[in-house]
């Protein structure tokens, strides 16, 4: 059942098997190509190799993409992280065939000029005064592929290690990818025996891909795991814990995230692994042309992108602003390095091209600030944030050409390092929801953090509440215009070198046009007054900027071209004075940045006029960077803390709100004391709503057994994962008693001793539910096999449960915060969202109940109670018989 806040986890069936068969049919894709290879002694060239690339990227990569997107809203964080990496490697890997067939084209067409390039290839060394032909896009293809496909090699191989803790098929299956990896590598360079290797490895994909399709599409369709291989790993991934696992959650900022998206931390930290890794073997001289490394690394800078974006969906505004941050950079490197090797190829002239480029300071100093913001999070972090300013120290344009390459080679070897750690890391802790592999203690506590950031008076505000719609995308904004800004600056005798003007268009055109495009978009999903209104606008201005102003001279637009740029430039000024007065609205910092760019517009109008004043606009764009660089400080603080630490300033202007005596309640409310009110609960219920209600311990969210559409609404109500399963509540266990389920003594000893209270036992389900009145719901509450139970000590609760029938329950709140304690708490955060509240005050309790698992009571396991449910627990079994007491396992919920 859809609503405005999406689908609920369960409705996007086992993506799993479209991820699956994508690797498989894309084995058999280059299987066919290398067994014909070795058979007919004769590599597949021209259009055979085109065609292949084309269909490795909708299948493996498009295909696969929309898996590993589907995994993420599934909550599936091993299956989202692997899917969109392998996505990112067979597009590459497509890319890197269409690539072999377009070189083939030109080699007939151009044999004596391509012999010649690999003579001068072999001869010349990266930093030497040896010159590339321009326009040579086809050199060091079979490099690229092997700098490519070494990352991915040893990610797969973490890939298929952390697979073996969640199930035993996708570790054949990664391993498999692995493996092949490796002969497709050697193959490149070796002779047809790598071929035969990699095609027999290429059919283990496909025939291991097809069976675990299929395990999964049956599951899918029949709710139960028909066939082997899914829900049993070859090892517990508790096995990796190192260390105290018990402080994880005393590391780093312990923030409410929304949990109905899995983490894409182990995306981000795998996006960063592989193009570093490239543009290191690129540095060292093993690749002289960065043709195809510029594809490799836009299409894994693309995938960050999504890593960002789920991050901006779990409101997590560090990390979307961190891999935003590095996609960019990776893309705005990858694009240069083309530019420099490909388009101008003379090393001297691109070394003194940018000695007047100063884009790249911008990097530092907004990685410095990420710096900042992650001595709040753990020490992996602050390693990594160091680690990336040093790589962008590295390609400072000032820095002279003979040490720049070898520096840079350097900073991503170490950044690649660390990253494959952080990839492994973050992954497993993900699976395991605790923290088994090391990352380090919080460098700074929270506390020290704000008591450090809060700057003047905001010392006595420092409560102001920031809503997450003016958090990481208005850090990716200030950042993007800042690194644009800065990047457009050149003076009148650089606005004459054609090197330079080609150097500098990626700068620009990147950073301000395409990734504020996906800005643009995160603004529009955060539902702001203003949506994406000021970015969508500077979107068109840098890219019109480009276009004229470094693109337009390279292609010596004519004099009429001009003055119909004159003409935009003229419409650009009036729809930013609207801009400005949006801005208005904001805040203090915005209106400066929007009345600054109004500045800097009129210079571009008269650039159109051959009447620029350089000064001037030198001065506007620097100032432009220098307000950004604030708002970057500014917006993350206030992002990963959710208040405003550091001013904005105020609005100038302010919407006039009518005052209203008394303000609409979003959902009926109704009192305990009244039967009226009881029965007015009870009929919404009936009638298929979604109500708050009270309990022994903590306000729970409720729904009638009769209406199953009803519980599937708690799913979006609470954007709760369908791996957790809902509840049911009966009156008493004398309900029970009647449903005559298969129950040893055992358990019915423990049940009347516990109930009515704040305990909730895992039972096995069966066809007694039916006569219990759960018969409607029975598929949509509980496991599979187990359902867990409530009985209330409350009475108001119990009455409820006469008057309806057994309810589906769960806690009143927003999938990861604090539990309701009042029916005040309950209206505030989900009365938008439900149909009615039963308010009865305060809670009983401040936690949930505990829950204790009944299906192997009988076993005689004795295990340790869970420190938080423990003092309930014993007070409950304090009466119980010794043989139970050594029989019962419980986790506190």
């Amino acid at each position: 059942m859809a609503t405005p806040e999406g689908f609920p986890a369960s409705f996007y069936g086992e993506p799993g098997v479209l991820g699956m068969l994508a690797n498989g049919i894309s084995a058999f894709l280059v299987l066919l190509q290398n067994f014909n290879a070795a058979h007919t002694g004769k590599e597949a060239n021209g259009v055979e190799n085109i065609l292949a690339g084309v269909h490795l990227i909708l299948i493996g990569g498009i295909c696969q993409l929309i898996a590993g997107l589907l995994s993420f809203r599934k909550y599936d964080h091993l299956s989202g992280t692997a899917f969109i990496g392998y996505a990112a490697l067979w597009a590459s890997y497509g890319a890197t065939r269409i690539y072999f067939g377009a070189s083939d084209n030109q080699t007939t067409n151009q044999t004596s000029n391509l012999s010649l390039s690999t003579d001068l290839m072999t001869n010349m060394s990266l930093n030497g005064s040896a010159e590339i032909p321009g326009g040579y896009y086809f050199l060091s293809i079979k490099e690229s592929a092997i700098a490519g496909l070494i990352p991915y090699i040893l990610l797969s191989f973490l890939l298929a290690f952390c697979s073996a803790t969640v199930n035993y098929i996708m570790p054949f299956v990664f391993g498999a990818i692995t493996a092949t990896l490796i002969f497709e590598a050697v193959a490149i360079v070796a002779s047809s025996w790598a071929l035969v290797v990699s095609g027999v490895l290429e059919l283990l994909i496909l025939i291991f891909a097809i069976y675990g399709s299929a395990v999964l599409l049956l599951k899918g369709l029949t709710q139960r795991l028909a066939l082997k291989g899914f829900g049993t790993p070859l090892f517990n991934v508790l096995l990796l814990g190192i260390g105290n696992s018990a402080s994880a959650q005393s590391i780093g900022q312990e923030k409410k995230k929304n949990t109905k998206y899995a983490e894409p931390m182990a995306l981000g930290f795998f996006c960063d692994s592989i193009a570093p890794f490239i543009f290191a073997f690129y540095s060292f001289g093993y690749m002289k042309s960065f043709g195809l490394g510029a594809a490799w690394v836009s299409i894994i800078s693309f995938a960050q992108l999504f890593s960002s974006y789920y991050a901006h969906l779990r409101q997590d505004c560090y990390h979307t602003t961190k891999f935003g941050f590095h996609a960019t950079y990776w893309l705005i490197k990858a694009w240069g390095e083309f530019v420099a090797s490909t388009l101008i190829g003379n090393k001297s002239e691109v070394g003194s091209a940018r000695e007047a480029m100063v884009g790249d300071w911008f990097f530092v100093v907004a990685g410095l600030i990420l710096c900042v913001g992650s001595l709040n999070m753990d020490i992996l972090e602050l390693i990594h944030n160091m680690l990336f300013v040093l790589v962008t120290v590295s390609t400072v344009p000032q820095i002279p050409i003979e040490g720049y390459y070898i520096f840079f080679g350097v900073a991503c070897a170490l950044f690649t390092a660390v990253s494959i750690y952080g990839t492994f890391a973050r992954l497993i802790n993900s699976i395991a929801e605790k923290l088994l592999i090391p990352v380090g203690k919080q460098p700074v506590s929270t506390a020290n953090m704000k008591k450090a950031l809060k700057w003047g008076k905001s010392q006595q505000v420092g409560s102001e509440m920031v809503p997450h719609t003016d958090q990481a995308s208005d850090v990716l904004f200030y950042l993007l215009n800042g690194v644009a800004a800065l990047s457009a600056i050149h003076s009148k005798v650089s606005s004459m070198n054609p090197t330079f003007l080609h150097l500098t268009i990626p700068w620009v055109l990147i950073s301000g046009a395409i990734i504020q495009a996906y800005v643009s978009r995160l603004q529009v999903t955060g539902g702001g007054r203003f949506g994406s209104v000021i970015s969508s606008i500077y979107v068109g201005v840098w890219a019109i900027w480009t276009w004229f102003r470094f693109a337009g001279t390279l292609l010596q637009l004519s004099t009429g071209a001009a003055y119909a740029f004159t003409a935009g430039a003229i419409a650009l000024l009036v729809i930013n004075g609207f801009l400005m007065l949006i801005a208005a609205y904001k805040n203090l910092v915005l209106l400066l940045l929007t009345t600054v760019m109004e500045v800097a517009l009129v210079c571009f109008l008269l650039s159109t006029l051959q009447r620029l004043p350089y000064r001037l606009e030198i001065a506007m764009l620097a100032l432009v960077a220098i307000i950004c660089v604030y708002g970057i400080l500014a917006t993350l603080v206030s992002g990963i803390f959710s208040e405003r630490l550091i001013p904005m300033g105020p609005p100038l202007l302010k919407e006039v709100k009518k005052q209203e005596t008394s303000p609409e309640l979003p959902c009926p409310i109704a009192s305990s004391r009244l039967t009226s009110g009881l029965l007015k609960i009870a009929g919404i219920l009936e009638q298929g709503g979604v109500c708050g209600i009270p309990t022994d311990t903590v306000y729970a969210l409720a729904a009638s057994c009769k209406n199953p559409q009803a519980i599937e609404k708690i799913y979006n109500i609470k954007d709760r994962p369908a791996e957790k399963p809902i509840c049911i509540c009966i009156s008493s266990v004398e309900q029970l008693v009647a449903a005559k389920p298969p129950f040893s003594p055992l358990l019915w000893e423990f049940m009347r001793n516990v109930y009515p209270g704040g305990i909730s036992c895992i039972v096995k389900k069966g066809d007694w539910l039916f006569q219990l009145g759960v018969g409607p719901a029975y598929d949509r509450v509980g496991t599979r096999d187990s359902i867990m139970i409530r009985v209330p000590d409350h009475t108001v609760t119990g009455h409820l449960c006469n008057i309806t029938g057994p309810l589906a329950i769960t806690s009143a709140n927003p999938s990861g915060e604090a539990d309701s304690t009042h029916h005040s708490m309950v209206i505030d955060r989900l009365g938008h969202k439900i149909q009615g509240v039963l308010c009865d005050g305060d809670s009983n309790e401040v936690v949930a109940s505990t829950v204790v698992n009944c299906l192997k009571i009988d076993e005689g396991e004795k295990q340790q109670l869970s420190a938080g449910g423990l003092w309930t627990f014993m007070a409950k079994t304090k009466e119980l018989s010794e043989d139970l007491q050594l029989c019962i396992v419980a986790a506190h919920k």
